[in-house]
């Protein structure tokens, strides 16, 4: 097999990887200077206003931002969530990450079946010694019948 068989996959000596991660284009870390920043000008607003005698705006102006807080931190757990599907010296280990939680599965790989699900959005299902696991969440639904390819290719041949 040679690279050019494989579009997602990462083919090294160790054996093939595949890394699936959310297309995230801020960062936890600048989401926190992003939120420190509105925090600083929202409450130098509300601090003026307040000294000017509109009492209530300071109390506003905090729950505001403790609910722009609160989503921002929902974002943030989830920014680096991934899969990671390796295949080498015959056995196929997948980790999901969610919301800083890993969880890894290893198959023998002949016991490995690869099958597109028909519900959640046609996720790739990866069965084998009784148990399963869903992958494929990070590509878009028209790309994930190619990455099941790409692992049966790949289960096949290595």
């Amino acid at each position: 097999m040679t690279s050019s068989d494989f579009r997602f996959a990462t083919l090294s000596d160790a054996g093939i990887e595949w890394a699936l991660k959310r297309n995230c284009s801020v960062t936890p870390a600048q989401l926190g200077a992003l939120y420190a920043s509105l925090c600083g000008v929202s409450m130098a607003v509300a601090g003026f206003f307040w000294v000017q005698g509109a009492t209530l705006v300071l109390p506003f102006a905090a729950i505001e931002l403790l609910a722009v807080g609160a989503a921002f931190l929902v974002y943030a757990r989830h920014a680096t969530d991934s899969e990671r599907i390796r295949l080498s010296q015959g056995r196929l280990v997948i980790e999901v990450e969610t919301a800083g939680r890993l969880s890894r599965c290893e198959f023998p790989r002949e016991w490995v079946r690869v099958e597109p699900r028909r519900e959640d959005d046609h996720l790739i299902e990866v069965l084998g010694g009784g148990r399963s696991v869903k992958v494929g969440r990070f590509l878009r639904a028209e790309l994930r019948p190619a990455l099941a390819r790409e692992i049966r290719l790949a289960l096949r041949g290595v």
